[in-house]
């Protein structure tokens, strides 16, 4: 095959990003579908075909374009596929294949990214509703103690094994995106939640939570087991959030979310926050102080001055 089609060149882009990069399977997924969204309008065959004015027009099409049940992109959508497309013009000039040069395409200006999180008071009722000393009851309200206690992304918490916490120590090593390790700490309510849900497996399976589902035996003592997936722990949090009377929508990155503010309310500060939620840039952890400004605004109308008022 030609080394100008593209076709080619974009799964050799992919290959790179494994490889070289080291990029997880649900990134280079995502940029094999961004990719091709674009290649599939564009109608090219070769890297020179992509210009600045193609690129403006990809961009209209994006912002105008409708999915089967009518719903527009989002705009943080539209820029993940701008972001897919200049890496892999990126990887082009790297090889010194004629092409656009990716500087030349700039992301659009987006709104301040919102971030939605629980009061602590919100978290308490989460927890709470975990009711029960039933295996699957221990293991969900460990599954929430430990999100909100370190701050996990879900694919991190489902990759975890028992053999990785170091319940003594109340700390353990994991590994985040790009293969970045990082510290995080068990707060004690954590730990013992976890210390009760350990005890009551009686499985050798190394994952820390799984799925548990009695064989259908004769004496009924098998056990067949699977680690739970990023869904199955969504699916988890979702009813303990309908159970506790959240009328938010509460997934594991809100858990997240709930975490670093949490830490920044009461003082922590934002480099601090960065590194133990594994965020390469702080331009990143940055999203959460505007929540933090708002609460410092409070904190100032509630308690400066009150003498003051009615002179």
């Amino acid at each position: 095959m030609s080394m100008d089609n593209i076709k080619q060149l974009k799964t050799e882009f992919l290959e790179y990003l494994e490889i070289e990069k080291n990029r997880s399977q649900l990134t280079i997924r995502n940029y094999d579908h961004y990719l091709s969204f674009f290649l599939e309008w564009a109608l090219i065959h070769r890297p020179e075909e992509i210009t600045a004015e193609l690129i403006r027009k990809f961009r209209l099409h994006l912002n105008r374009y409708k999915d089967k049940k009518e719903k527009s992109l989002k705009k943080v959508t539209q820029d993940y596929y701008i972001i897919a497309l200049r890496g892999f013009l990126s990887y082009l000039a790297k090889r010194d294949i004629k092409t656009l040069p990716s500087e030349k395409v700039e992301l659009g200006k987006t709104q301040e990214r919102e971030v939605e999180f629980l009061q602590i008071e919100e978290i308490k009722r989460l927890i709470s509703a975990t009711r029960g000393n039933s295996l699957s009851d221990l293991r969900d309200r460990a599954i929430l103690e430990l999100l909100f206690s370190t701050g996990l992304r879900v694919s991190e918490l489902t990759n975890l094994n028992r053999e990785n916490i170091n319940l003594k120590n109340g700390e353990f090593s994991v590994r985040g995106k790009g293969g970045k390790i990082r510290l995080v700490f068990i707060s004690d309510s954590a730990k013992d939640s976890l210390v009760r849900y350990i005890e009551k497996r009686k499985d050798p399976d190394p994952a820390l939570f799984i799925n548990s589902k009695k064989a259908k035996t004769k004496n009924n003592k098998d056990i067949s087991v699977s680690r739970l997936t990023p869904r199955s722990i969504q699916r988890i949090i979702k009813k303990y959030a309908i159970r506790a009377g959240i009328v938010k929508k509460v997934t594991p990155h809100t858990l997240r979310h709930s975490f670093a503010t949490d830490l920044l309310m009461n003082g922590a500060d934002i480099r601090s926050v960065q590194s133990m939620l594994g965020h390469s840039s702080i331009t990143t952890t940055q999203i959460y102080t505007h929540i933090t400004n708002q609460h410092l605004k409070d904190v100032h109308q509630q308690f400066h001055s009150k003498k003051l008022k009615g002179t």
